[in-house]
């Protein structure tokens, strides 16, 4: 007897008409009929259409933080909005930004269509201009980064405010030729055209982040581990079951988190149940409602129809799945406290002058989600345990916590690392707001989330192997700007 189905199952776009790869996309038409029906009492029914035609607006650019141009329209063509992109930058926000992967030019239409305040090149519907938090120069250096080193997959880093630093998905594709040239579009495979840091996937042992706090906040603290957990059935095992340790009579939480043990919180999970579970899992991380960004919906997922379900849940398979934008708002949260909605869009501004405020943007520090205070400390010495056996170096004015993440998927295994650097002298206890983001390494940190796809194009079988490559992403986002 199925036990409970929870959660949405799978992410949220914008809407659009024609599919590409796994998302869809709609072209909105610029004019719109509404049909008019008037009677006569004595005769026959009468119908009238009156069409009203809605003024074609050219969407306005985007910018990154740094005022640098990513994209823009072209006016040659009376009612065709054609996008082209800013010098290098095409290939590096490609699936983050262009039309055919449901991207920003999709989700901020709205914004991006609502007439600028004046003429443009002597148009008068031209649209206004987005500023993103997006750090172009991080983006295209972690795109090559992952270009270079054959790497599939997706790095996301956050700002402890909220705010996406940079989102890089390999492989991607030049948006520009993907609509100029056919023989282009229709090599590329539809996995390219998906923005992997914005699709769901198992995220594996990260889950165990939020295990960890359950297991403290309902007093579970030791659990026999076998090693190898046979029952009804069901076989659950531990990564090293065979390397002689087992049986642990009384594992410790703090262990089982270090040592990645599936076993110490599947029965974690076992004990509490799926209804304590779920309601754990929406209250203190807002892992089962959808969290609506400025960028689309983050809608986790977490299905259970029978206990193996419940069990395997607590390290995140079975039918659990989430996106590493979502990871990278979790670790924000296991390190400072606190989950803040991720956002891309700093300024709404002139088109014409995209130093000049239009509106603002995102909300930066909006809480959705609290671990409370006296559950913290537990999981940031798991996190430093953790971290510590990677062998990340970090500067000596910062802090690394981490959690790994091996996870089987239908495409294979993927290979996850949910870090934070943390600054000593962090300030986002204090909250403060930043016009710009030019000096936020002085005193801020960032949330580091690695997601390897084709881990066994390097012979890696679990993602406590991936502190190399993890190691470089790290060395980009810390390097001068």
């Amino acid at each position: 007897m199925p036990m409970l189905i929870a959660a949405a199952a799978a992410l949220s776009f914008p809407s659009c008409s024609a599919e590409v790869g796994q998302f869809e996309v709609r072209n909105d038409t610029s004019s719109r009929s509404a049909r008019q029906e008037t009677t006569d009492e004595t005769a026959a029914t009468e119908e009238t259409t009156v069409t009203t035609t809605t003024e074609f607006v050219y969407r306005g650019n985007i910018y990154d933080t740094n005022n640098r141009l990513l994209t823009y329209g072209t006016y040659a063509n009376e009612n065709e909005d054609q996008r082209l992109y800013g010098e290098d930058c095409g290939y590096s926000f490609g699936n983050i930004i262009s039309e055919a992967s449901a991207g920003l030019d999709n989700a901020l239409k709205d914004l991006l269509c609502t007439k600028n305040p004046t003429p443009v090149n002597d148009k008068n519907n031209v649209g206004e201009s987005v500023k993103l938090t997006i750090d172009a120069d991080k983006q295209i250096e972690l795109c090559t980064y992952m270009a270079n080193m054959g790497m599939a997959g997706s790095v996301v880093v956050l700002r402890t405010d909220g705010s996406i630093m940079a989102e890089a998905s390999y492989p991607t594709y030049d948006p520009e030729l993907y609509y100029s040239d056919t023989e282009y579009s229709s090599n590329l495979y539809s996995g390219t055209l998906s923005n992997k840091a914005f699709q769901n996937a198992s995220p594996g042992s990260c889950f165990k982040i939020m295990s960890e706090v359950i297991a403290d906040k309902n007093g579970i603290h030791t659990v026999y581990d076998d090693g190898e957990w046979v029952d009804s059935g069901a076989t659950i095992v531990n990564w090293d079951h065979d390397s002689g340790m087992y049986p642990i009579p009384e594992r410790t939480l703090s262990s089982a988190f270090v040592g990645s043990s599936n076993i110490f919180f599947a029965k974690v999970f076992d004990t509490l149940g799926t209804d304590k579970v779920l309601e754990e899992l929406e209250s203190l991380f807002h892992f089962c409602d959808p969290i609506d960004c400025d960028f689309g919906t983050i809608s986790n997922n977490i299905e259970i129809y029978c206990l193996d379900d419940l069990r395997r849940s607590a390290f995140g398979q079975a039918y659990v799945k989430t996106c590493p934008i979502y990871l990278a708002a979790l670790g924000r949260e296991a390190v400072f406290g606190d989950m803040v909605k991720p956002f891309v869009v700093q300024q709404v501004v002139d088109t014409n002058e995209p130093t000049k405020e239009c509106a603002k943007g995102s909300s930066p520090y909006e809480v959705i989600a609290s671990i409370p205070a006296e559950y913290r400390q537990n999981l940031l010495d798991g996190m430093r345990g953790v971290a510590n056996n990677l062998g990340i170096y970090v500067p000596d004015n910062y802090e690394f916590f981490a959690k790994t993440g091996t996870a089987e998927t239908g495409a294979g295994d993927y290979l996850y690392i949910t870090g934070c650097l943390r600054n000593f002298a962090d300030r986002s206890a204090e909250k403060p707001v930043y016009s710009d983001y030019s000096n936020y390494a002085q005193d801020g940190s960032y949330i580091i989330v690695m997601q390897l796809q084709n881990p066994a194009d390097f012979g890696f079988n679990f993602a406590s192997e991936t502190g190399g490559l993890y190691q470089g992403i790290v060395n980009i986002v810390l390097s001068a700007y």
